[in-house]
């Protein structure tokens, strides 16, 4: 089985549903790592008896430095794709050379709208919310050095005009980010997920 790498910040939903859905079945999660110590993902690792690490970037020398060390740790336990899921840190040009084309992220929009350098979070479904929108929902896409300017491999359109908050934007896109990013991760242990330039195909089974 493909080995896969996840990287967290926070609660850890998408990573639970990784867990659910994809570990000890078409991949392993062979380790989860967090940069913030009090980080409850760390917690649904530990109870799936996943291997957890944190790394802090204020204890590194630099930015290069904290990336290197997420690399490090990632070799160490062999693995082959890397999640971002709810990572709130940008990676560096040398982190993304170590995987290219292996490095998955879920934005909370329809790319090419609404994302890019500041739109992440709350900040993405405020935005959605002031600007009326009618439908949004997650991107799964690969991560370049582009802030969310990856080749995107699969979309979920979502009905949001019952929606009057930024908050319950925010839930029902969340709900569909839970069913799109194991089944992408999915997809690409079983191999079917190629890309050619920008264009990401998934065969079809």
């Amino acid at each position: 089985m493909m080995k896969i790498g996840v990287l967290i910040s926070g609660g850890g939903t998408n990573l639970q549903s990784i867990i659910d859905t994809v570990h000890g079945k078409s991949g392993e999660i062979a380790v989860v790592i967090s940069n913030k110590a009090d980080a409850y993902g760390l917690t649904r690792a530990k109870n799936a008896d996943i291997p957890a690490e944190v790394i802090v970037e204020n204890d590194c020398a630099d930015v290069d430095d904290f990336n290197a060390k997420m690399i490090d740790v990632l070799k160490d336990y062999d693995v082959e794709l890397v999640v971002l899921a709810g990572f709130m840190r940008i990676l560096t040009p040398a982190f993304i050379a170590a995987y290219p084309n292996r490095i998955v992220n879920i934005h909370p929009a329809l790319i090419p709208s609404f994302c890019g350098e500041g739109f992440y979070g709350m900040r993405v479904h405020r935005a959605i919310f002031e600007y009326g929108v009618k439908i949004s929902g997650p991107t799964v896409h690969f991560v370049n050095e582009e802030a969310d300017g990856g080749p995107i491999i699969a979309q979920k359109a979502v009905p949001i005009d019952d929606c009057e908050t930024p908050e319950a934007i925010a839930a029902k896109v969340l709900e569909e980010e839970h069913k799109l990013l194991p089944w992408v991760v999915e997809q690409i242990c079983l191999g079917r997920v190629h890309v050619d330039g920008r264009r990401v195909t998934i065969d079809r089974v």
